[in-house]
Protein backbone atom coordinates (compact mmCIF):
# COMPACT_ATOMS: atom_id res chain seq x y z
CA UNK A 1 0.00 0.00 0.00
CA UNK A 2 2.89 2.40 0.89
CA UNK A 3 4.52 1.86 -2.37
CA UNK A 4 0.99 2.33 -4.33
CA UNK A 5 0.73 5.46 -2.35
CA UNK A 6 4.41 6.95 -3.19
CA UNK A 7 3.26 6.07 -6.63
CA UNK A 8 0.71 7.84 -6.85
CA UNK A 9 2.50 10.81 -5.06
CA UNK A 10 5.06 10.74 -7.61
CA UNK A 11 2.47 10.95 -10.33
CA UNK A 12 0.87 13.87 -9.29
CA UNK A 13 3.86 15.74 -8.81
CA UNK A 14 4.29 15.09 -12.38
CA UNK A 15 0.89 16.04 -13.17
CA UNK A 16 1.50 19.34 -11.35
CA UNK A 17 4.74 20.22 -13.13
CA UNK A 18 2.67 19.96 -16.27
CA UNK A 19 1.48 23.41 -18.40
CA UNK A 20 -2.45 23.79 -18.32
CA UNK A 21 -1.81 22.84 -21.94
CA UNK A 22 -0.60 19.94 -21.60
CA UNK A 23 -2.94 18.74 -18.90
CA UNK A 24 -6.07 19.37 -21.16
CA UNK A 25 -4.30 18.22 -24.26
CA UNK A 26 -4.02 14.69 -22.03
CA UNK A 27 -7.45 14.69 -20.91
CA UNK A 28 -8.46 15.31 -24.38
CA UNK A 29 -6.38 12.33 -26.13
CA UNK A 30 -8.12 10.45 -23.79
CA UNK A 31 -11.86 10.98 -23.78
CA UNK A 32 -14.58 9.38 -24.83
CA UNK A 33 -17.93 10.64 -26.33
CA UNK A 34 -20.32 10.02 -23.30
CA UNK A 35 -23.84 9.38 -23.90
CA UNK A 36 -26.47 11.95 -22.30
CA UNK A 37 -29.32 11.14 -19.21
CA UNK A 38 -32.71 12.05 -20.03
CA UNK A 39 -35.58 11.31 -17.33
CA UNK A 40 -38.32 8.23 -17.69
CA UNK A 41 -40.98 9.08 -15.66
CA UNK A 42 -41.01 10.70 -12.03
CA UNK A 43 -38.49 9.09 -10.42
CA UNK A 44 -35.42 7.96 -12.78
CA UNK A 45 -33.30 8.81 -15.36
CA UNK A 46 -31.78 6.69 -17.73
CA UNK A 47 -29.30 7.09 -20.99
CA UNK A 48 -30.69 8.87 -24.03
CA UNK A 49 -29.34 5.79 -25.89
CA UNK A 50 -30.33 2.31 -25.00
CA UNK A 51 -29.53 -1.11 -26.39
CA UNK A 52 -32.10 -3.43 -27.08
CA UNK A 53 -31.08 -7.47 -26.62
CA UNK A 54 -33.38 -9.39 -29.11
CA UNK A 55 -30.55 -10.77 -30.71
CA UNK A 56 -28.82 -11.83 -28.26
CA UNK A 57 -29.79 -15.58 -28.61
CA UNK A 58 -32.52 -15.19 -31.74
CA UNK A 59 -31.24 -17.68 -34.09
CA UNK A 60 -33.96 -17.18 -36.31
CA UNK A 61 -33.84 -13.78 -37.41
CA UNK A 62 -30.11 -12.76 -36.20
CA UNK A 63 -28.19 -16.65 -36.87
CA UNK A 64 -27.02 -16.41 -33.03
CA UNK A 65 -24.75 -18.80 -32.05
CA UNK A 66 -23.19 -18.76 -28.37
CA UNK A 67 -20.25 -18.45 -30.63
CA UNK A 68 -20.81 -15.33 -30.90
CA UNK A 69 -20.71 -14.22 -27.12
CA UNK A 70 -17.72 -12.64 -26.88
CA UNK A 71 -18.09 -10.37 -29.91
CA UNK A 72 -21.33 -9.58 -28.61
CA UNK A 73 -19.35 -8.53 -25.08
CA UNK A 74 -16.71 -6.36 -27.10
CA UNK A 75 -19.69 -4.22 -28.28
CA UNK A 76 -21.50 -4.35 -24.74
CA UNK A 77 -18.19 -3.00 -23.16
CA UNK A 78 -17.71 -0.14 -26.08
CA UNK A 79 -21.35 0.83 -25.18
CA UNK A 80 -21.14 0.55 -21.26
CA UNK A 81 -17.46 3.38 -21.79
CA UNK A 82 -19.54 5.41 -23.32
CA UNK A 83 -22.60 6.40 -21.23
CA UNK A 84 -24.90 3.68 -22.01
CA UNK A 85 -27.16 2.18 -18.54
CA UNK A 86 -30.25 1.22 -20.00
CA UNK A 87 -30.51 -2.15 -22.01
CA UNK A 88 -34.14 -3.77 -22.90
CA UNK A 89 -34.64 -7.32 -22.86
CA UNK A 90 -37.15 -9.86 -22.27
CA UNK A 91 -38.19 -13.34 -20.28
CA UNK A 92 -38.48 -14.21 -24.16
CA UNK A 93 -35.54 -13.38 -25.93
CA UNK A 94 -33.75 -16.36 -27.11
CA UNK A 95 -35.09 -19.28 -29.31
CA UNK A 96 -36.21 -22.49 -27.86
CA UNK A 97 -33.44 -24.03 -25.93
CA UNK A 98 -32.19 -20.36 -25.68
CA UNK A 99 -35.04 -19.11 -24.20
CA UNK A 100 -34.18 -15.98 -21.14
CA UNK A 101 -30.05 -16.12 -22.97
CA UNK A 102 -30.23 -12.67 -23.53
CA UNK A 103 -31.03 -11.76 -19.68
CA UNK A 104 -28.26 -14.40 -18.86
CA UNK A 105 -25.95 -12.80 -21.18
CA UNK A 106 -26.48 -8.98 -19.94
CA UNK A 107 -25.74 -10.37 -16.32
CA UNK A 108 -23.02 -12.11 -17.15
CA UNK A 109 -21.44 -9.28 -19.43
CA UNK A 110 -22.03 -6.70 -16.49
CA UNK A 111 -20.20 -8.46 -13.44
CA UNK A 112 -17.08 -9.16 -15.83
CA UNK A 113 -17.62 -5.33 -17.31
CA UNK A 114 -17.39 -4.67 -13.68
CA UNK A 115 -14.81 -7.15 -12.33
CA UNK A 116 -12.27 -5.46 -15.29
CA UNK A 117 -13.05 -1.88 -14.32
CA UNK A 118 -11.77 -3.02 -10.78
CA UNK A 119 -8.49 -4.63 -11.86
CA UNK A 120 -7.99 -1.54 -14.43
CA UNK A 121 -8.47 0.67 -11.49
CA UNK A 122 -6.98 -0.64 -8.53
CA UNK A 123 -3.74 1.59 -8.65
CA UNK A 124 -0.98 -1.65 -9.26
CA UNK A 125 0.13 1.17 -11.80
CA UNK A 126 2.19 4.01 -11.05
CA UNK A 127 0.48 6.30 -14.16
CA UNK A 128 -2.75 4.43 -13.33
CA UNK A 129 -5.34 7.70 -14.38
CA UNK A 130 -8.45 8.37 -12.41
CA UNK A 131 -11.51 6.56 -13.34
CA UNK A 132 -14.81 7.30 -12.78
CA UNK A 133 -16.55 4.76 -11.89
CA UNK A 134 -19.23 3.58 -14.47
CA UNK A 135 -23.18 4.69 -13.83
CA UNK A 136 -25.26 1.49 -12.66
CA UNK A 137 -26.46 -1.08 -15.47
CA UNK A 138 -30.14 -0.69 -16.16
CA UNK A 139 -31.90 -3.58 -17.31
CA UNK A 140 -35.56 -2.93 -18.38
CA UNK A 141 -36.63 -6.57 -18.97
CA UNK A 142 -40.42 -7.52 -20.55
CA UNK A 143 -42.48 -10.14 -18.85
CA UNK A 144 -44.42 -12.21 -21.74
CA UNK A 145 -48.12 -12.44 -20.50
CA UNK A 146 -48.48 -16.42 -21.67
CA UNK A 147 -51.55 -17.62 -21.38
CA UNK A 148 -50.53 -19.31 -18.14
CA UNK A 149 -49.98 -16.40 -16.61
CA UNK A 150 -53.39 -15.94 -15.31
CA UNK A 151 -53.15 -14.59 -11.83
CA UNK A 152 -51.02 -11.76 -9.98
CA UNK A 153 -48.77 -14.04 -8.79
CA UNK A 154 -47.52 -15.46 -11.73
CA UNK A 155 -45.80 -11.76 -12.04
CA UNK A 156 -43.85 -12.40 -9.42
CA UNK A 157 -43.11 -14.96 -9.98
CA UNK A 158 -41.59 -13.85 -13.66
CA UNK A 159 -39.62 -11.17 -12.24
CA UNK A 160 -37.81 -13.43 -9.64
CA UNK A 161 -37.17 -15.64 -12.14
CA UNK A 162 -35.24 -12.95 -14.89
CA UNK A 163 -33.70 -11.79 -11.71
CA UNK A 164 -32.59 -15.37 -11.17
CA UNK A 165 -31.36 -15.41 -14.51
CA UNK A 166 -29.54 -11.95 -14.59
CA UNK A 167 -28.06 -12.95 -11.00
CA UNK A 168 -29.04 -9.46 -9.71
CA UNK A 169 -31.47 -8.31 -6.59
CA UNK A 170 -33.58 -5.67 -8.56
CA UNK A 171 -34.77 -4.79 -11.90
CA UNK A 172 -34.44 -0.98 -13.27
CA UNK A 173 -37.93 -1.10 -15.43
CA UNK A 174 -40.00 -4.32 -15.27
CA UNK A 175 -42.20 -3.83 -18.25
CA UNK A 176 -45.30 -5.57 -19.52
CA UNK A 177 -44.60 -6.90 -22.94
CA UNK A 178 -48.02 -6.20 -24.18
CA UNK A 179 -51.54 -6.08 -23.47
CA UNK A 180 -54.11 -8.82 -23.62
CA UNK A 181 -56.90 -6.57 -23.97
CA UNK A 182 -57.73 -7.31 -28.09
CA UNK A 183 -57.98 -11.45 -27.11
CA UNK A 184 -58.05 -11.93 -23.38
CA UNK A 185 -59.26 -8.99 -21.66
CA UNK A 186 -59.89 -10.81 -18.42
CA UNK A 187 -56.37 -11.40 -18.04
CA UNK A 188 -55.37 -7.55 -18.25
CA UNK A 189 -56.04 -7.01 -14.70
CA UNK A 190 -54.19 -9.41 -13.13
CA UNK A 191 -51.43 -8.59 -15.04
CA UNK A 192 -51.07 -4.91 -13.90
CA UNK A 193 -51.86 -5.94 -10.55
CA UNK A 194 -48.72 -8.42 -10.82
CA UNK A 195 -46.50 -5.77 -12.05
CA UNK A 196 -47.33 -3.49 -9.84
CA UNK A 197 -46.59 -6.01 -6.98
CA UNK A 198 -43.36 -6.37 -8.59
CA UNK A 199 -42.22 -2.81 -7.60
CA UNK A 200 -44.52 -2.82 -4.07
CA UNK A 201 -42.22 -5.85 -3.48
CA UNK A 202 -39.27 -4.18 -4.20
CA UNK A 203 -38.00 -5.78 -6.97
CA UNK A 204 -37.92 -3.02 -9.50
CA UNK A 205 -37.13 1.09 -9.39
CA UNK A 206 -40.22 1.03 -11.71
CA UNK A 207 -42.63 -0.30 -14.12
CA UNK A 208 -43.14 -0.29 -18.17
CA UNK A 209 -45.16 -1.26 -20.71
CA UNK A 210 -44.44 -2.59 -24.49
CA UNK A 211 -46.65 -2.25 -27.46
CA UNK A 212 -49.98 -0.25 -25.49
CA UNK A 213 -51.19 2.17 -28.08
CA UNK A 214 -52.49 6.11 -26.82
CA UNK A 215 -55.53 5.00 -25.46
CA UNK A 216 -54.33 1.35 -23.43
CA UNK A 217 -51.40 3.41 -22.32
CA UNK A 218 -53.65 6.23 -20.75
CA UNK A 219 -55.94 3.50 -18.83
CA UNK A 220 -53.23 1.76 -17.66
CA UNK A 221 -51.16 5.50 -16.74
CA UNK A 222 -54.63 6.25 -14.40
CA UNK A 223 -54.49 2.90 -12.84
CA UNK A 224 -50.67 2.72 -12.09
CA UNK A 225 -51.35 6.58 -10.31
CA UNK A 226 -53.79 4.73 -7.91
CA UNK A 227 -51.63 2.34 -6.84
CA UNK A 228 -48.58 4.72 -6.79
CA UNK A 229 -46.84 3.28 -8.87
CA UNK A 230 -43.70 4.86 -10.89
CA UNK A 231 -44.45 4.44 -14.88
CA UNK A 232 -41.23 5.05 -16.39
CA UNK A 233 -41.57 4.39 -20.03
CA UNK A 234 -43.80 3.43 -22.89
CA UNK A 235 -41.92 1.22 -25.62
CA UNK A 236 -43.63 0.78 -29.57
CA UNK A 237 -42.21 -0.19 -32.64
CA UNK A 238 -40.90 3.47 -33.61
CA UNK A 239 -38.95 4.21 -37.06
CA UNK A 240 -39.24 6.42 -39.39
CA UNK A 241 -41.31 3.09 -41.14
CA UNK A 242 -43.39 3.10 -39.02
CA UNK A 243 -43.93 6.91 -38.17
CA UNK A 244 -47.17 7.40 -39.62
CA UNK A 245 -48.65 4.85 -37.04
CA UNK A 246 -46.73 5.85 -34.45
CA UNK A 247 -46.31 9.63 -33.80
CA UNK A 248 -49.32 9.94 -31.96
CA UNK A 249 -47.53 8.33 -28.87
CA UNK A 250 -45.61 11.46 -28.12
CA UNK A 251 -48.34 13.42 -27.37
CA UNK A 252 -49.74 10.88 -24.81
CA UNK A 253 -46.16 9.50 -23.38
CA UNK A 254 -45.78 13.64 -22.30
CA UNK A 255 -49.48 14.25 -20.80
CA UNK A 256 -48.65 11.12 -18.48
CA UNK A 257 -45.20 11.45 -17.84
CA UNK A 258 -43.46 8.68 -18.99
CA UNK A 259 -40.46 8.18 -21.58
CA UNK A 260 -40.97 6.80 -24.99
CA UNK A 261 -38.47 4.07 -26.01
CA UNK A 262 -38.43 3.51 -29.94
CA UNK A 263 -37.74 -0.06 -30.57
CA UNK A 264 -36.88 -1.32 -34.36
CA UNK A 265 -35.85 2.30 -34.58
CA UNK A 266 -33.68 0.69 -37.74
CA UNK A 267 -36.80 -1.25 -39.28
CA UNK A 268 -34.97 -4.89 -38.60
CA UNK A 269 -32.20 -3.57 -40.65
CA UNK A 270 -33.80 -1.99 -43.67
CA UNK A 271 -32.95 1.81 -42.73
CA UNK A 272 -29.50 1.22 -42.49
CA UNK A 273 -28.76 1.34 -46.01
CA UNK A 274 -26.95 -2.17 -46.42
CA UNK A 275 -30.09 -3.88 -47.99
CA UNK A 276 -32.14 -3.61 -51.77
CA UNK A 277 -34.13 -5.86 -54.19
CA UNK A 278 -30.62 -7.17 -55.59
CA UNK A 279 -29.22 -7.82 -52.08
CA UNK A 280 -31.77 -9.47 -49.46
CA UNK A 281 -30.97 -11.23 -46.00
CA UNK A 282 -29.98 -15.05 -47.21
CA UNK A 283 -32.98 -17.25 -47.94
CA UNK A 284 -34.79 -18.87 -45.32
CA UNK A 285 -34.65 -15.86 -42.93
CA UNK A 286 -37.89 -13.88 -42.36
CA UNK A 287 -37.01 -10.47 -43.06
CA UNK A 288 -35.82 -11.64 -46.65
CA UNK A 289 -39.53 -11.77 -47.75
CA UNK A 290 -41.00 -8.81 -45.12
CA UNK A 291 -38.07 -6.68 -47.08
CA UNK A 292 -39.25 -7.42 -50.70
CA UNK A 293 -42.60 -6.27 -49.74
CA UNK A 294 -41.37 -3.15 -47.52
CA UNK A 295 -38.57 -1.67 -50.41
CA UNK A 296 -40.21 -0.80 -53.48
CA UNK A 297 -42.36 1.63 -51.29
CA UNK A 298 -39.61 3.30 -49.52
CA UNK A 299 -37.68 4.23 -52.30
CA UNK A 300 -38.32 8.20 -51.45
CA UNK A 301 -37.44 8.08 -48.01
CA UNK A 302 -34.35 5.77 -48.50
CA UNK A 303 -33.05 8.61 -51.10
CA UNK A 304 -33.89 11.45 -48.59
CA UNK A 305 -32.26 9.32 -45.64
CA UNK A 306 -29.20 8.77 -47.93
CA UNK A 307 -29.16 12.40 -48.84
CA UNK A 308 -29.24 13.29 -45.33
CA UNK A 309 -26.58 11.07 -44.28
CA UNK A 310 -24.46 12.94 -46.58
CA UNK A 311 -24.78 15.92 -46.15
CA UNK A 312 -24.13 15.44 -42.25
CA UNK A 313 -21.14 12.96 -43.04
CA UNK A 314 -22.73 10.39 -40.92
CA UNK A 315 -24.45 7.08 -42.01
CA UNK A 316 -27.99 6.18 -42.77
CA UNK A 317 -28.22 4.07 -39.20
CA UNK A 318 -26.91 7.21 -37.44
CA UNK A 319 -28.93 9.69 -39.12
CA UNK A 320 -32.09 7.25 -38.63
CA UNK A 321 -31.34 6.80 -34.88
CA UNK A 322 -30.60 10.24 -34.49
CA UNK A 323 -34.03 11.49 -36.03
CA UNK A 324 -35.74 8.66 -33.46
CA UNK A 325 -33.48 11.37 -30.76
CA UNK A 326 -34.79 14.07 -31.81
CA UNK A 327 -38.14 13.08 -31.69
CA UNK A 328 -37.81 12.77 -28.08
CA UNK A 329 -37.74 8.98 -27.49
CA UNK A 330 -34.73 6.77 -26.47
CA UNK A 331 -33.96 4.22 -29.06
CA UNK A 332 -32.75 1.02 -28.44
CA UNK A 333 -31.10 -0.64 -31.58
CA UNK A 334 -29.16 -3.96 -31.27
CA UNK A 335 -25.47 -4.33 -31.27
CA UNK A 336 -24.14 -7.60 -31.39
CA UNK A 337 -20.33 -6.54 -32.83
CA UNK A 338 -18.01 -3.90 -31.82
CA UNK A 339 -18.83 -2.12 -35.42
CA UNK A 340 -22.65 -1.92 -34.65
CA UNK A 341 -21.85 -0.61 -31.36
CA UNK A 342 -19.87 1.86 -32.53
CA UNK A 343 -22.11 3.10 -35.30
CA UNK A 344 -25.07 3.55 -32.64
CA UNK A 345 -22.95 5.56 -30.57
CA UNK A 346 -22.03 7.39 -33.20
CA UNK A 347 -25.76 8.70 -33.60
CA UNK A 348 -24.80 10.82 -30.78
CA UNK A 349 -23.41 14.06 -29.37
CA UNK A 350 -25.04 15.88 -32.35
CA UNK A 351 -28.57 16.80 -34.03
CA UNK A 352 -30.24 16.73 -37.11
CA UNK A 353 -31.80 20.77 -37.80
CA UNK A 354 -35.40 20.99 -38.12
CA UNK A 355 -35.38 21.11 -41.63
CA UNK A 356 -33.26 17.52 -42.02
CA UNK A 357 -35.97 16.16 -39.12
CA UNK A 358 -39.01 18.06 -41.62
CA UNK A 359 -37.92 16.22 -44.68
CA UNK A 360 -37.51 13.03 -43.00
CA UNK A 361 -40.61 13.26 -41.25
CA UNK A 362 -42.36 14.27 -44.70
CA UNK A 363 -40.76 11.27 -46.91
CA UNK A 364 -41.91 8.99 -43.64
CA UNK A 365 -45.50 10.20 -43.61
CA UNK A 366 -45.50 8.63 -47.70
CA UNK A 367 -43.74 5.67 -47.31
CA UNK A 368 -46.45 3.47 -49.68
CA UNK A 369 -46.26 0.42 -47.15
CA UNK A 370 -45.49 1.40 -43.84
CA UNK A 371 -43.95 -1.81 -41.28
CA UNK A 372 -46.35 -4.04 -40.07
CA UNK A 373 -47.54 -3.03 -36.84
CA UNK A 374 -46.73 -5.78 -34.22
CA UNK A 375 -49.60 -8.02 -33.71
CA UNK A 376 -49.92 -7.39 -29.83
CA UNK A 377 -50.07 -3.53 -30.17
CA UNK A 378 -52.92 -2.21 -29.61
CA UNK A 379 -54.71 0.97 -30.00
Amino acid sequence: MQTSARRRAFFFTVVASLSSWQVAAALVVNAKPKVGRVSAGPTMDISSLGCGTWSWGNRLLFEYDPSQDEEIYQAYRAMRDAGVTVFDTADSYGTLDLNGRAEILLGQFERRYLAEFDESADGSSWFTPLKRAPLPQQVATKFAPYPWRITRGSMLQAAKESLARLEQPKLAIAQLHWSTSKYQPFQEGALWDGIADVYDYGLCDAVGVSNYGPIQLQKVSTYFQERNVPLASAQIQYSLMTYKNAKDMNDVCDTVGCRLISYSPLCLGLLTGKYTLDKLPRLGNPRRQLFKELLPGAQDLLQTLDAVAREYNKSQTQVAINWAICKGTVPIPGARTIQQAQENLGSTGWSLKPDAVNELDRTAANVKKPMIQNIFQTK
